[in-house]
């Protein structure tokens, strides 16, 4: 290790989990990860030989055969918890003679292979860097001490929120970043989670998939069974985003960063403040969930890593389907599964086997909103028919030729109930919409809308 590789302490009587941090650094400074060369560089960074130094690196070099160089808060935890280095806090407590420190080691961590197109985000320094921030301003808006819940002035907030009554349910809280860190975290998503695949199954706010794509897996089948998770955003920890992110090859330090940014505990004033709706255990789940960090509703990054996260579920699912010979999808909270007389047959015992899966991966279903639908009977995949092949539901599709009918007949101002700034675009793109569903639809809707005097 090199002498520009030490720092001078500034506090020689650290606390206990200060002094296995200060150990770890000193291991992954050293030059080779042998017993040797590790005890060296501990005895640097102590300013003294100590006997109990040499078991403790015989139970780090058992624990860890290579250099955990991306995983420096792990190593620490593990010398905090080691037998060797526990005796010998406790024989020093005992003497009242504090173990010093004498210099801290300093060496930037390495991080894994990254997927393609992601960026090798070293440290926090580069991490900073790489979203145009000070590192001063990328601690503030990661908050991982979560500062933000617990602070009383609302002008130093990150988020704010606005809760959503739903009729006979559990009521929503959209959680909206304020602009500077939804900047921030559109730029983790652009530079950081986009190159990360999702799941096959997944087809919400992944590029090249959509909800069509998803729907039209089911079409033609005998049977289709329609699932709802609930409170899909907020059952999602910070504790497995930073899982996901250090699976996907991010550092220790980045991906404990990159979590803060993109999670959030929301403070107690404002879960108080949850209106009526839904049973008394579903509040409760929802209150806790939301008082520890978690995916925000309202975050541009909580879709994608929404992706991320709940990978190992669609690969449980999609296998719990391919065992019954059906097809799976996932579009955000929404999970259908399509196939054909044997799955028809079994669909109750499916079913209640999806619901183990789903709870052993820390989610729930909205029983509510469950379907079973056999094919004599409208079929509806996120909105789309798909019986026969990807449909607008009838009921939507009379709805838009009346409202292009009244344009034509008494105005478009007769029919922008919902004050649209260009209500031709609004109209335009629910003809898209028709037209990517069921093209054939699409002529005689555009000649309708070519009849309407602007």
């Amino acid at each position: 290790m090199s002498a520009a590789a030490l720092v001078l302490a500034r506090h020689p009587h650290p606390s206990v989990p200060a002094l296995a941090t200060a150990l770890g650094h000193a291991f992954l400074a050293a030059d080779q990860w042998t017993a040797r060369e590790l005890i060296a560089s501990a005895a640097r960074t102590l300013g003294a030989r100590h006997r109990w130094v040499g078991p403790l690196v015989a139970e780090v070099l058992a624990a860890y055969h290579r250099p955990p160089i991306d995983a420096p808060r792990e190593l620490a935890s593990m010398i905090e918890a080691a037998e060797a280095f526990r005796a010998a806090v406790a024989r020093a407590e005992q003497r009242r003679a504090p173990i010093r420190i004498a210099h801290y080691a300093v060496e930037p961590g390495t991080a894994r292979p990254m997927p393609a197109g992601v960026p090798r985000i070293n440290g926090h320094g580069a991490l900073a860097e790489l979203l145009g921030l000070s590192p001063g301003e990328l601690d503030w808006f990661a908050d991982t001490a979560l500062w933000n819940r617990r602070g009383t002035s609302e002008r130093l907030q990150h988020y704010r929120y606005e809760w959503r009554q739903r009729e006979g349910r559990v009521p929503r809280l959209l959680e909206v970043p304020q602009r500077r860190l939804k900047g921030v975290q559109r730029s983790v998503l652009a530079s950081i989670l986009g190159p990360i695949p999702a799941h096959d199954a997944a087809h919400g706010f992944v590029p090249g998939r959509s909800a069509v794509s998803g729907a039209a897996l089911h079409t033609g089948n005998d049977v289709l069974i329609a699932l709802d998770l609930s409170t899909f955003f907020a059952r999602v920890p910070a504790r497995r985003i930073f899982g996901t992110l250090r699976q996907a090859g991010l550092p220790e330090a980045v991906a404990h960063t990159v979590s803060g940014l993109c999670t959030h505990a929301v403070p107690p004033r404002v879960i108080a403040a949850m209106p009526r709706g839904g049973t008394a255990e579903d509040r409760f789940a929802l209150r806790r969930a939301l008082a520890t960090p978690h995916l925000p509703q309202g975050a541009p990054t909580s879709p994608a890593l929404a992706n991320l996260a709940i990978h190992r579920l669609d690969a449980r699912l999609s296998g719990w389907a391919d065992a019954a010979g059906a097809t799976y999808t996932r579009y955000a909270d929404d999970l259908a599964f399509s196939g054909g007389p044997p799955l028809a047959r079994r669909a109750d015992a499916f079913v209640r086997g999806v619901t183990r899966i789903v709870e052993a991966e820390g989610h729930s279903l909205n029983r509510l909103k469950t379907r079973v639908r056999a094919s004599s009977v409208r079929q509806v995949v996120t909105g789309i028919v798909v019986n026969d092949r990807t449909n607008l539901p009838r009921a939507e599709f009379d709805r838009l030729k009346a409202v292009l009918h009244n344009c034509v007949m008494h105005g478009p101002h007769s029919q922008n109930r919902a004050g649209h700034s260009d209500f031709r675009a609004h109209l335009l793109g629910r003809i898209s919409w028709v037209e990517a569903l069921n093209p054939g639809r699409g002529p005689r809707l555009r000649e309708e809308l070519e009849r309407i005097r602007w």
